[in-house]
């Protein structure tokens, strides 16, 4: 097949690329590498506000890459806002898309009109980025996505690409409850894929990499977007961990990446016991996954959703916490004064993305799927 996957969220698309291509499909990643985050691909679509005329060039770019986005079996798309424009704009992109390639695939991955309106409203989930039971979140991060996708153009977009799409992949199982709840037929859970350490594959050589694990004091990351930490409650969990850091100098020590390229923040992420990501989430997200395939224990989402969608009977690495500091606080506090945890964590860890999320195998879940549009 000829895949052409446009846009970018935490490396989803170039590791999923990746697994195509291993099956011998011919893939093509289009994105702008995700902001600062810098991820790989195949042609660059990134603006550069600072330059005069950005937006013009930005447009002569993509006005001359169109012919080349033609004939191809599957078209997914990260996100309805897949380009760096105004969603009127993208219409007549997404409609040249859909009349010149055979089959258009919606990624829910991510910040959209359908995840805002059925958190806010129909509330199918305990808590998330915008309900707290039946309470809808007042931080400024939650009030501005709901003003920037309900009632407006991204709104509009939305609803045309989801209708007129052929199929719609989610990624976590909270991007499911919502989508399945308009588009039952239309959606499908395919978890995320994540490039496995190659001495991880079998899981051998990591069972004797943990064996020391528990030994010293517990090391703690935890990446910091200031623009979004209210929003996404690593704030909450950031106190936390500076409170347990104060009470426990010795047993436990934390480092912080604040705002870095993904080369920079996988190497300070590096040799970590314990990553605190997604404080609203029920699931771990794609920088948790890539920790948990290193080793290192994600404190974080793990409800038992998270755990049946993917159909895991057994494995339970991920220490779940509920959105409150107490919650945080205790489960790190816990970790701190038991640590002889971690060896059977970190090897559960290195399975469960083994098991559910590598990349070959996620990437020929994709093939099943693109077969039967």
């Amino acid at each position: 097949m000829r895949v052409l996957l446009l846009g970018e969220y935490s490396n989803v698309h170039w590791t999923l690329a990746e697994g195509l291509r291993m099956l011998g499909h011919e893939v093509c990643v289009v994105s702008n590498g995700d902001f600062w985050k810098n991820y790989p691909r195949d042609y660059d679509l990134s603006r550069h506000p600072c330059k005069p005329l950005d937006g013009v060039a930005f447009l002569c770019k993509l006005l001359r890459l169109l012919p080349k986005l033609r004939g191809y079996d599957v078209v997914q798309l990260i996100n309805p806002m897949f380009l760096e424009l105004r969603a009127q704009l993208i219409f007549p992109v997404y409609d040249y898309l859909r009349r010149h390639n055979r089959k258009i695939v919606l990624g829910a991955f991510g910040m959209d009109y359908y995840w805002v309106s059925t958190c806010c409203n129909e509330k199918p989930l305990r808590y998330s980025d915008f309900n707290i039971g039946d309470e809808l979140r007042q931080d400024e991060c939650a009030l501005t996505e709901r003003a920037d996708w309900v009632g407006t153009a991204k709104e509009q977009l939305n609803r045309h690409v989801a209708s007129t799409c052929h199929g719609i992949v989610a990624g976590l199982y909270e991007y499911w409850a919502c989508y399945t709840h308009h588009f039952p037929a239309k959606t499908v859970f395919i978890p995320y894929p994540i490039d496995l350490p190659s001495e991880n594959l079998s899981g051998s050589s990591a069972e004797d990499s943990f064996s020391h694990a528990g030994k010293g004091p517990v090391k703690a990351f935890i990446g910091i977007n200031k623009k979004r930490s209210h929003y996404k409650g690593t704030d909450i969990m950031l106190q936390a961990a500076q409170a347990i850091a104060r009470r426990y100098p010795q047993q436990f020590r934390l480092t912080i990446a604040e705002s870095v390229p993904f080369a920079e923040y996988q190497h300070l992420m590096n040799h970590s016991d314990v990553i605190l990501d997604q404080l609203y989430s029920y699931t771990p997200s794609m920088n948790s996954l890539l920790a948990m395939s290193k080793g290192i224990v994600c404190v974080g989402g793990g409800e038992p959703e998270n755990y049946e969608i993917i159909h895991e009977p057994h494995l339970r690495p991920i220490l779940n916490v509920e959105p409150t500091y107490q919650s945080v606080y205790h489960v790190l506090e816990q970790l701190v004064l038991h640590p002889e945890q971690l060896p059977r964590l970190k090897r559960e860890s290195v399975e469960y993305v083994r098991r559910h999320h590598e990349k070959l195998r996620v990437a020929s879940c994709y093939t099943e799927y693109y077969k039967s549009l």
